[in-house]
């Protein structure tokens, strides 16, 4: 029981039964934990199918409406804390992160970084098929993070993670205040804040095949106005 990857879904009825299957198999025994925003097109019900196939594995945690990311998160590193593992993974449902990579992340983690980020912004990270203005804001976005809250990490707006439990273990989930990407940022600075070395390795991240993106402007303004707001707040909040 070591190794926990968390994916939060709503509606990825086209991806979901073949990231899971993808996830299980790769070396190393990872297990997943979907968080399922009570998805209309019928998500869950796949998921609960494959459980049947991966009863040892494969975990659901079934919410009601649409939450949000970051709380889905935070309810999935609670499970993993009370559940004793000790590599925790955020990643997403749609095959923009390669599970391949999970590997690579774990490798990272386990010889001696806190947290490790799969970074599309490190030497040698790329992004496929986005159109230039996404590329735009979102390296513009991660190099205005960096400069105002001078955390070192190339790409904080990142979901593709890999935690060592400690990590979680010492930041208080319940203070944690943000919900989208503002939430990844908020992650990675209050590790760093708290002194936990954060490592990245150069992934390449592809954009949805299937399904709908869920980048939006009040996203982005969460973000924008939430670094100004972690750089006021110490880990205490």
């Amino acid at each position: 029981m070591d190794k926990l990857v968390i994916i939060p879904t709503y509606n990825e009825k086209e991806n979901i039964e073949k990231i899971i299957r993808k996830v299980f198999s790769l070396p190393g025994g990872f297990h997943l934990l979907i968080v399922d925003d009570g998805s209309p097109d019928g998500t869950g019900a796949i998921i609960e199918k494959l459980q049947e196939e991966f009863p040892q594995q494969l975990y659901l945690i079934e919410r009601s409406g649409k939450l949000g990311l970051g709380t889905a998160y935070i309810t999935g590193f609670k499970w993993a804390l009370q559940r004793e593992y000790e590599y925790i993974f955020e990643m997403d449902a749609d095959f923009s992160h390669d599970p391949e990579d999970l590997i690579r992340l774990y490798d990272a983690c386990h010889k001696g970084k806190d947290v490790v980020v799969g970074s599309r912004y490190t030497k040698g990270g790329k992004v496929v098929n986005w159109p230039w203005d996404r590329i735009f804001i979102s390296k513009g976005g991660a190099l205005y993070t960096k400069m105002i809250t001078w955390m070192p990490v190339n790409d904080p707006t990142a979901g593709f993670v890999c935690y060592n439990r400690k990590v979680l273990g010492a930041i208080p989930l319940d203070k944690v205040h943000f919900v989208g990407y503002a939430f990844q940022i908020e992650m990675k600075y209050r590790a760093w804040k708290l002194g936990f070395k954060i490592g990245e390795v150069p992934i390449t991240f592809k954009d949805r095949k299937e399904g709908v993106s869920k980048m939006s402007g009040s996203i982005i303004k969460e973000a924008m106005y939430g670094v100004w707001k972690m750089r006021g707040f110490s880990n205490h909040h």
